[in-house]
């Protein structure tokens, strides 16, 4: 079942939004006020989530709370990775949280945490015992991320690729299962309290063997994703109708992001949309389809800035 709506991810990380073209994150605060506001309007049980923070830096959790764009949400993500991306270290995480927790009333989940094995099993391993001894009991929602490594054929989700060196390829690496199906000694530390994130590309064909590692590792809440941009690809309906299909036994988090180029006020999937109002029209768009069914009856939308 839908257990939360997740709007964008990590929206202060130039992979993932633009912020030269948005440096004050105004565009951004509008576009998610309009999205939360829609959907509490007609749904308002929904659990709603700030797209996961990364890196945690609480100036900017601060710049978005001056302009009011936690007004309708319930929960705030935060993303950490201490071994492979963050200048800070494993043992700082009760810190970082304290610190969100200091400026918010709104409960702090960690959707993703994880450490790659790109310098070493070992690393992963232990990275995965720690994290489970640091932030276990610390929120009712840590995801870590991820299942499945990437396959070194596919592209990784950021902003430079190649140009970004190691940085770019500890992408690929992790997953507690390799590119080749076999699992990696972390997994037998992995303890299922903690839920998965992991993301499914379109069409993506390894959907159907995450599911049965899941369900093997007694995985309880899963967080993945649907794209704004995949949404509007041909056949789309069909391949997000399978994805949620196979999931739906999960209590599943789904992260709403990534600019369609075509709409983008640059033809990239970092860009802030040229009508912001389209964002929240494809959040209503997904709910109405997969997750209307377990919340109170549809409310009529009123106007909403503008946007029916």
């Amino acid at each position: 079942m839908i257990e939360a709506i997740k709007l964008w991810n990590e929206p202060n990380n130039l992979s993932h939004w633009d912020f030269t073209i948005d440096p004050g994150w105004k565009e951004f605060s509008y576009m998610t006020k309009l999205a939360a506001e829609a959907l509490k309007i007609i749904y308002p049980d929904l659990t709603l989530v700030l797209g996961g923070i990364s890196p945690i830096d609480t100036d900017f959790l601060k710049l978005l709370i001056r302009e009011n764009t936690l007004e309708n949400l319930d929960a705030i993500a935060i993303h950490g990775f201490p071994l492979d991306w963050n200048h800070w270290k494993i043992n700082d995480w009760p810190k970082k949280i304290a610190a969100v927790q200091a400026i918010t009333h709104l409960p702090v989940w960690i959707t993703e945490v994880g450490v790659s094995s790109f310098g070493a099993d070992e690393i992963q391993e232990f990275g995965l015992m720690r994290t489970t001894e640091l932030l276990l009991g610390k929120s009712d929602h840590i995801y870590w991320y991820s299942l499945l490594d990437l396959p070194p054929s596919w592209e990784a989700t950021t902003r430079h690729k190649e140009n970004e060196g190691s940085s770019y390829y500890r992408h690929f690496y992790m997953g507690l299962i390799r590119a080749d199906g076999t699992p990696k000694p972390a997994i037998k530390h992995f303890n299922p309290e903690f839920g998965i994130c992991q993301w499914f590309h379109f069409e993506d064909p390894r959907l159907d063997f995450a599911v049965d590692w899941l369900k093997k590792l007694g995985v309880r809440k899963l967080r993945t994703g649907i794209s704004w941009a995949d949404w509007r690809r041909p056949n789309a309906l069909r391949w997000f109708d399978r994805q949620m299909e196979a999931i739906k036994d999960f209590e599943v988090t789904i992260t709403l992001c990534f600019t369609p180029p075509s709409r983008g006020k640059r033809p990239d999937h970092t860009s802030p949309p040229m009508v912001p109002e389209e964002f929240a029209e494809f959040a209503l768009e997904v709910v109405k389809r997969y997750a209307a069914q377990i919340h109170e009856t549809p409310r009529k939308l009123r106007l909403v800035h503008g946007f029916k």
